[in-house]
């Protein structure tokens, strides 16, 4: 009777534990990293027959979400009023940064931020992620796709992907080929690139 008894309580004890590793290995790890706003960075590249301009933004605050290993989700918001061009100088600097801001372009005094948001994002064979979400400037969203690579480890999260969109989605018209006629060498191309790079714990 006493090895029964032993043995019934052994089972037990085996089953109970069986069954709680198994509830522990199902339930979900959703975790949320903050984004180091000081240590991510954005540049912007426009371009024109004659050139290009390039420059940097400032990120505000920015959120990416994990379930595991599965990015699920992110937002950041883009400090508008931060546009500088770095490839100017002086008096044409001042200019061009100030032209950026102004109506013909972002009109940060009423849009002072930007905002990206993913809906859902999907690993690739090459590798990297296909995310998907909205992207919104000027107070009008549109959707939005690109490539991120990510590379989590521990705490740590560290991601980059170029993101090209139209600035005309936006309302951004200004010496647009498609508005405007015998611009010549004056007309700037439609694309916007920005090349996103994202520290975050």
């Amino acid at each position: 009777m006493k090895i029964a008894k032993y043995l019934i309580t052994a089972i037990s004890l085996v089953s109970l534990s069986v069954f709680a590793n198994g509830t522990k290995d199902k339930l979900p790890s959703k975790k949320s990293y903050s984004v180091d706003t000081k240590k991510s960075s954005i540049v912007w590249t426009g371009k024109k027959v004659t050139g290009q301009h390039t420059g940097t933004l400032k990120i505000k605050s920015g959120t990416l979400k994990y379930d595991g290993s599965n990015l699920t989700g992110g937002e950041f918001v883009i400090d508008m009023t931060s546009i500088n061009t770095t490839d100017l100088s002086g008096e044409w600097k001042a200019k061009l940064d100030g032209h950026l801001k102004n109506d013909d372009f972002f009109a940060t005094d009423k849009h002072k931020t930007a905002k990206l948001v993913i809906k859902d994002a999907q690993f690739g064979k090459g590798g990297h992620w296909d995310v998907n979400g909205d992207l919104t400037i000027k107070g009008i969203t549109k959707p939005i796709m690109f490539k991120a690579n990510v590379n989590k480890k521990g705490t740590m999260v560290m991601a980059s992907a170029d993101i090209k969109f139209n600035r005309l989605d936006y309302g951004v018209k200004y010496k647009s080929g498609k508005f405007f006629k015998d611009l010549g060498d004056k007309m700037i191309y439609d694309d916007v690139e920005l090349k996103v790079n994202l520290t975050a714990k």
